[in-house]
């Protein structure tokens, strides 16, 4: 969804330069300019840089509010973003897929950092009072998530990562969690183990239903003991998941098979599992999702699965850019299966 923003007014000598003035200095059209400061894959890569580079020399800064007034729209993508992750490069490879998805259309990414303890309508509400963007894309999705009703209610262009309990369909892009949650039971009740731990996400979010039923239904079906570890959650403090794994191991009956929703809480649970003089193999086992090759690189090496962020956050993008030209909600769904061909063993 391509926008050119023909600015065809003249740059008298000392103005700032303009489309027009850049065209006359390049020998190109206006519309190739402007397609090319857009980074349009259509226009030939030497062009582009040929363009980028007398941008570059002239100063140009694209007039974002006179190109609002004159179209109504910013060109702006807002991304409300948790930073506090339960993947190492959950930034990093969820940001490069909304870029590359974006690319050549003109629209570039506002973040706003989303603390999940704060008021989280008031960067909402600030969007919509101030048209600071054209659509809305947001993490940590609760069940009932208050941004997603606000969005819905001024019918403004928005895709969660993840999904909520409302009956109104609106836009999302989710993991099966509850699918990586049996598999990961099943898998550790194939090596044997049977007392399972695992750390939820807190009750509010709705991924946290998903893994939970996930857990709890493959465990009883396997007639494994099983726990849930209290006192903490996935956004709980490294240290603080660290004691209460700990705890768990100075138990005398001492949990033997871990699933764990994040590399963050893989890694504590390695600490973990080697302070208490145990064994990885031999007295415990971990399945975790992972979102990095960091395990790759770590030994004895657990068994994973991933869960393609990049791939997350290009198909979010996607969505919101048929949104925003006019798509029904209904028909802007997409669940990601656990990539089991990518599930890696010890």
């Amino acid at each position: 969804m391509t926008r050119e923003i023909l600015d065809t007014s003249p740059a008298p000598n000392g103005d700032k330069p303009t489309l027009r003035s850049l065209a006359e200095a390049t020998g190109f059209s206006i519309a190739t300019i402007s397609r090319a400061l857009a980074d349009d894959p259509r226009i030939a890569t030497k062009t582009r840089a040929k363009v980028a580079a007398a941008a570059a020399a002239a100063g140009y800064v694209p007039d974002r509010a006179a190109r609002r007034l004159r179209t109504g729209r910013t060109q702006v993508v807002t991304l409300l973003l948790n930073t506090e992750h339960e993947f190492l490069g959950f930034t990093h490879e969820f940001l490069s897929g909304i870029t590359e998805a974006l690319r050549g259309t003109g629209y570039s990414v506002n973040v706003v950092p989303d603390h999940v303890g704060e008021d989280r309508l008031q960067p909402v509400r600030n969007i919509l009072r101030n048209h600071l963007a054209d659509g809305i894309l947001f993490t940590r999705t609760e069940a009932f998530d208050p941004r997603v009703r606000l969005l819905m209610e001024n019918d403004f262009p928005f895709v969660s990562h993840g999904r909520t309990e409302f009956t109104t369909p609106h836009p999302y892009v989710d993991f099966d969690n509850e699918a990586f949650a049996r598999i990961a039971v099943a898998r550790l009740v194939e090596r044997g183990r049977n007392r399972l731990s695992l750390i939820l996400p807190e009750d509010r979010f709705t991924f946290t239903q998903h893994l939970r039923y996930g857990f709890l239904s493959a465990a009883r079906e396997a007639g494994v003991d099983h726990e849930i570890v209290a006192g903490v959650t996935l956004d709980s403090s490294a240290a603080e998941i660290a004691t209460a794994m700990r705890d768990g191991r100075s138990s005398d009956t001492p949990p033997d098979g871990y699933v764990c929703v994040g590399e963050v809480t893989a890694l504590v649970t390695l600490s973990a599992l080697a302070d208490s003089g145990a064994v990885l193999g031999r007295d415990a086992d971990i399945f975790a999702k992972r979102a990095s090759p960091i395990f790759d690189n770590i030994r004895p090496r657990i068994e994973t699965v991933y869960e393609d962020l990049r791939e997350t956050g290009h198909k979010m993008a996607e969505m919101l850019l048929r949104r925003m030209a006019g798509d029904k909600p209904e028909g802007l769904t997409h669940i990601l299966m656990p990539d089991f061909d990518r599930l890696h063993h010890s």
